[in-house]
């Protein structure tokens, strides 16, 4: 499996001060309002959705800016959801009896040429090549891991002489480099996640019970399935606003980042509202108790001590990055030995929360979110499904970006036709998503929606924006 990637260029544009703090060390009154221009984002989802995907990404302190058109720097915010995930896999799969391996990053010109001409997957001006060592010229070009099997499969074959070398299990966790020109954007891959049967109940694990990403089980069309595979088995998750599927696009809103509690670097941020004739010290006290029983009990929680921001600035800041759950403690909190809370999903405040029963009641608030995300996602996703049954009818859900379903004769020359006929302007073709294992009654007579011949099973179909 790959690990963060690098991708050679790069379609978001640079925005450093759009989040630009107030100077450290000088503590400066700023009005709410001029704090909410700080932080706030410039563009709405539903209006630019692509501009508001790179705003949220680089001012929630997801990524940043590499001199090296393509790359990112993937910031403690962003590496923190990728290893808790890596963590789950990894236990899971060693369950399954696979192992962990690494293959060299480097691989001949030769080899990648003929493979990739064999997987039909990349062309080869895709490659990041090595053609120098210091001032000398090599004698033949090395080429950097496009993907993963060029160099894996080779000694896959000569490992496994015959069926008492079955099966043979390894994983890799390892970075890919591209140099494709089709406007990548961060965190987002082009191509689909091929899956082996075996592992697909756990990328979809993944997605729905971390990511909170409602996904759709089933099968790769004979087009669509991955290079040299019997059959390729997917997970298909669906934005509303785009066709792409991502937890920063499905969760995200026009205040920033919305975190699920299960992947959130930080779970609860603990913010203190101090006055000035009030028991400031106190108040710091009370905070620092609480991150100290929320961590004690497995939450993993922070305070904001920082005194050239004021709480207005703070809350604004901690939305923007899409911590879960936001915690208040003032005077009046500190005498009656209790906090407030902020839901981060849907803005919910929660008063006169006993200190006693604050770690439970967090637990049960967490959980909350983290079902309450996939919730929303899923009746938003449901909501866009359209079932059709005519080309008509699919032209004009495809114009509407509906994630379509559709009966299909599951011929491959009907799929190829159905791209081509689809294929113009910015937009990619409509292709087959995927079967879904679980089919929806198909009664006798139904025609394929492309062809008029007898249809075989239903079909999910999309468009890549």
């Amino acid at each position: 499996m790959d690990g963060p990637g690098e991708d050679a260029s790069s379609s978001v544009t640079k925005n450093k001060d759009a989040c630009s703090p107030l100077t450290k060390g000088k503590k400066k009154e700023v009005k709410e309002e001029e704090e909410s221009g700080l932080l706030g984002l410039s563009y709405k989802k539903d209006e630019n959705f692509g501009e508001w995907y790179s705003e949220v990404v680089v001012n929630g302190e997801m990524i940043e800016y590499y001199d090296i058109s393509g790359c990112y720097i993937l910031q403690p915010w962003a590496m923190s959801i990728w290893e808790v995930m890596q963590t789950f896999f990894d236990a899971e799969i060693k369950k399954m009896k696979i192992k962990n391996c690494y293959f060299p990053l480097f691989e001949s010109s030769s080899g990648v040429r003929q493979k990739a001409k064999d997987l039909n997957k990349f062309a080869p001006e895709e490659v990041a090549w090595v053609t120098k060592s210091g001032d000398s010229d090599l004698e033949m070009p090395i080429a950097i891991r496009p993907t993963s099997e060029t160099v894996m499969y080779p000694y896959f074959s000569k490992w496994i002489r015959g069926h008492r070398d079955l099966p043979l299990r390894l994983n890799q966790w390892c970075n890919v480099v591209r140099w494709e020109f089709s406007n990548p954007t961060p965190f987002i891959r082009k191509g689909i996640l091929p899956l082996q049967p075996s592992r697909r109940p756990i990328e979809r694990r993944l997605y729905e019970e971390f990511l909170a990403v409602p996904v759709i089980k089933g099968e790769k069309s004979e087009h669509e399935k991955f290079a040299g595979g019997v059959y390729t088995t997917t997970v298909e998750a669906f934005v509303p606003n785009t066709g792409l599927g991502v937890m920063i696009m499905v969760h995200g809103d026009d205040k920033g980042l919305v975190m699920p509690p299960k992947v959130a670097s930080v779970q609860v941020i603990v913010i203190p509202v101090p006055d000035k004739d009030a028991n400031n010290q106190g108040i710091f006290d009370a905070c620092a108790a609480t991150v100290k029983s929320l961590e004690e009990a497995g939450i993993r929680a922070e305070a904001d001590y920082r005194d050239n921001y004021s709480p207005e600035w703070k809350y604004s800041h901690w939305e923007l990055k899409g911590v879960p759950l936001r915690i208040k403690i003032g005077p009046k909190d500190l005498a009656n030995n209790q906090v407030r809370a902020v839901q981060r999903d849907n803005s919910a405040q929660i008063d006169d929360i006993p200190m006693a029963d604050l770690t439970e009641r967090v637990k049960e608030m967490l959980n909350n979110i983290q079902q309450n995300l996939f919730d929303v996602a899923k009746q938003k996703r449901d909501a866009c499904i359209h079932v059709v049954h005519t080309w008509e009818e699919f032209v004009e859900a495809l114009g509407q970006k509906k994630m379509i379903l559709a009966p299909w004769c599951d011929e491959e020359e009907v799929e190829k036709d159905v791209k081509a006929r689809t294929k113009g302007g910015d937009m990619g073709a409509a292709k087959s998503l995927c079967t879904p294992f679980e089919q929806p009654e198909l009664p006798e007579g139904t025609k394929c929606f492309a062809s008029g011949k007898p249809a075989k099973k239903w079909t999910y179909w999309g468009r890549s924006y």
